[in-house]
């Protein structure tokens, strides 16, 4: 269903999809697989679908998930510490991790639902402001791939920020610069997940390392940014690529914070958790670049 190198006409670019040599399918723009959708179906994400030609963001404003949260669950842990924030959440996702700890909503369409929550932008705006009697400080878009649905965490996140809340967005970062410069005006803070720091591991989990660097580049200029790396033995535990990517992340900003968080069996993986000894190891070679490390799931 996705094909490499999609040609840009710059006439067609836009989130509603590229055009494609056959007039019946139209090329998803959002991230990097630029998906070629047939006319009623769905991209890689199995939240963008072809309707009418264009591309459309089909879980706009079906919801999942939506629970109020600590905000160290995102996990953040230099932003509004000990807060309470409304965590919204929908289905899809455009990467394929067999380790996924939400392969339950991830990995799934809509098809696969009995039924969903129907909440709109303005919907999801007031329930945060009565959730702040509980000591809400606003909406974090979390549990699936939230980028897969960006129109509606652009929206949403604009009229929270008007009611004077804050906006978390939790994403694997791997799409395309204009989708994240859309969010960028609405959104405070971002728990990106970093899965390796050699493309083999990335390409292995169907995205593209230097897309994930170039939208955590940009975003730590204008947004709170705190970083994620799940270690899963046999795949991105080698103390050499900790080395590199601390090295790189300290280039943008040392203090930008990093979890390194242990893995357990889930999903499609069954191998042991990730041994706490390397973990700690991990962080210590982490430390020698970045000031605010630490371990989370142990």
């Amino acid at each position: 269903m996705c094909r490499e190198g999609a040609t840009r006409d710059p006439d067609a670019v836009g989130s509603e999809g590229m055009r494609d040599a056959d007039q019946s399918v139209a090329v998803c723009p959002v991230c990097p697989h630029h998906c070629h959708i047939p006319e009623g179906a769905f991209g890689r994400c199995r939240a963008r679908k072809n309707e009418g030609g264009k591309v459309i963001c089909a879980n706009y404003g079906k919801l999942t998930s939506i629970a109020l949260d600590p905000i160290e669950k995102k996990p953040l842990a230099y932003f509004h510490s000990g807060s309470m924030i409304l965590s919204a959440g929908s289905y899809g996702c455009n990467l394929s991790c067999p380790f996924c700890q939400n392969y339950e909503i991830a990995a799934a369409g809509e098809s696969d639902f009995r039924s969903l929550y129907e909440i709109s932008p303005e919907e999801l705006c007031a329930l945060a402001r009565e959730e702040a009697v509980r000591g809400n400080i606003g909406v974090a878009y979390t549990y699936n791939e939230a980028l897969a649905g960006y129109e509606y965490v652009r929206d949403s996140a604009r009229l929270v920020q008007e009611a004077g809340m804050l906006n978390v967005l939790v994403t694997n970062g791997t799409a395309e610069l204009f989708v994240l410069e859309e969010l960028l005006p609405y959104i405070d803070a971002m728990n990106i997940d970093l899965k390796g720091f050699r493309p083999q591991i990335y390409r292995q989990l169907g995205g593209d390392l230097e897309t994930v660097k170039a939208f955590i580049t940009r975003a730590a200029r204008d947004c709170h940014v705190e970083l994620t790396s799940l270690i899963v033995p046999g795949m991105n535990d080698d103390p050499a690529d900790m080395e590199k990517e601390a090295e790189w992340i300290a280039r943008i900003d040392p203090r930008i914070p990093l979890h390194i968080t242990r893995y357990f069996p889930r999903y499609k993986m069954h191998e042991g958790p990730t041994d706490l000894s390397l973990l700690r190891q991990l962080k210590k070679i982490a430390q020698k670049h970045l000031e605010r490390v630490q371990l989370g799931n142990v």
